[in-house]
């Protein structure tokens, strides 16, 4: 069945592999989703991710993800992971009115003209872009 948001797709799979307790998910891989991952990744948010791109002829690849919990209460890191701009209604930022995400605590997840990155980082490169989610 073809999926018409791979990146809300993407969101939900790791939080329902957090919901039920899954150490690892395995997502369908595409260069958009490798960078997410290595932002999150980058961030702290995961705890490590291996990109499989030898699924096959004719087939995309796999992203695993392995998800990172607290020690002691074993809650996921990720708190809330939420899609922001949907093929509905896509929602954009300039490089001067990012987006702050819980007063700094947050990363919202960027698509600009030089790449998938994060807020403060397109900002520092002085490029706005649609604003893909948040994670917090």
């Amino acid at each position: 069945m073809a999926v018409t948001d791979p990146i809300a797709d993407y969101l939900t799979r790791i939080r329902n592999a957090q919901i039920a307790g899954h150490r690892v998910v395995t997502v369908p891989a595409s260069r958009t989703k490798k960078r997410i991952t290595e932002i999150l990744y980058d961030q702290g948010y995961i705890l490590k991710y291996k990109f499989d791109d030898e699924a096959g002829k004719g087939q995309q690849g796999v992203i695993s993800i392995a998800l990172k919990y607290e020690r002691e209460t074993k809650r996921p890191v990720i708190r809330k992971l939420v899609r922001v701009s949907k093929p509905g209604l896509r929602q954009y930022a300039k490089a001067d009115a990012m987006p702050r995400v819980i007063n700094g605590l947050g990363i919202a997840i960027v698509s600009t003209s030089k790449g998938v990155m994060t807020g403060r980082q397109a900002t520092d490169a002085n490029v706005g872009g649609e604003v893909l989610a948040y994670v917090y």
